[in-house]
């Protein structure tokens, strides 16, 4: 068990799925940033991803690419996410970080497991990084008590996806498809076929992120998903002009989407 199961179970428990939001640390600049995080908590979220800008963001859509490239010219550091976990965490949700393994290789499998620990999170997603490619990493995140979070797709073969979900820990990320992220006007089938596969591969915990925009949305995924991830949709509420209020209605609504379907 661990600070995210503990929390998935907790929303579970209510008869509802958790609200996973991410933002990018250091857009539209560093403080804005921590402070955005925290409006995610006060509006609804239950876990919130921490993002580490990096140059190469081959997996992240035109809307979180943007955030990345501003952050990145304002002086955005590794150890500013740390600072925006400890925030997170004091704020009351369970805070994890999503970045490329090459932030993380650079820093040192071990310093940046124990870094992350020291601060608060709870775990690490790693949206480039399959748990056979970095025996290190897992077992760096291990020795320290930080979840493993990998991800799975629709393409995902029945053989990798019981190798994926049983390295996994905390939770399995699922997504539609395997390719960048963004906003999408519906959700489609695929979403509720690779949470089923992961499950039938004895994932016990299941979020997905698809692109989820409005309350509707979330309401959809949260009636068969664990949790319900949103990245897009609040970078663009918060902005280049970080525009705080308007990041907490959209987190409001989401987080009022998910707990209607009960």
């Amino acid at each position: 068990m661990s600070a995210l199961t503990d929390r998935l179970d907790a929303c579970r428990a209510e008869g509802r799925a958790a609200l996973v939001g991410y933002l990018p640390v250091g857009y539209p600049e560093v403080e804005t940033s921590i402070a955005a995080m925290r409006v995610l908590v006060e509006a609804g979220c239950d876990i919130v991803e921490v993002g580490p800008p990096y140059s190469d963001p081959v997996l992240d859509g035109p809307v979180i690419q943007h955030a990345a490239a501003r952050a990145l010219e304002g002086g955005v550091t590794v150890d500013d996410a740390f600072v925006a976990v400890r925030a997170v965490a004091e704020a009351g949700a369970v805070p994890v970080v999503m970045s490329y393994a090459n932030l993380m290789l650079q820093r040192g499998w071990t310093r940046f497991a124990a870094d992350l620990k020291a601060a608060g999170g709870a775990g690490v997603i790693t949206p480039d990084l399959t748990p056979d490619a970095a025996p290190e990493w897992v077992a760096a995140a291990r020795e320290v008590g930080v979840d493993t979070i990998f991800l799975v797709a629709p393409s995902t073969t029945r053989e990798r996806m019981q190798l994926t979900c049983d390295a996994s820990t905390g939770f399995v990320y699922a997504t539609p498809l395997m390719g960048v992220t963004g906003e999408r006007t519906s959700v489609g089938d695929a979403a509720q076929r690779v949470v089923a596969g992961a499950r039938d591969a004895g994932a016990e915990r299941v979020c997905i992120g698809v692109g989820v925009s409005t309350g509707e949305q979330a309401a959809e995924i949260a009636g068969f998903a664990d949790g319900v991830i949103v990245g897009t949709a609040f970078v663009r509420a918060l902005g280049d002009e970080g525009d705080l209020e308007r990041l907490r209605a959209k987190v409001a609504e989401l987080a009022a989407g998910v707990r209607s379907a009960r």
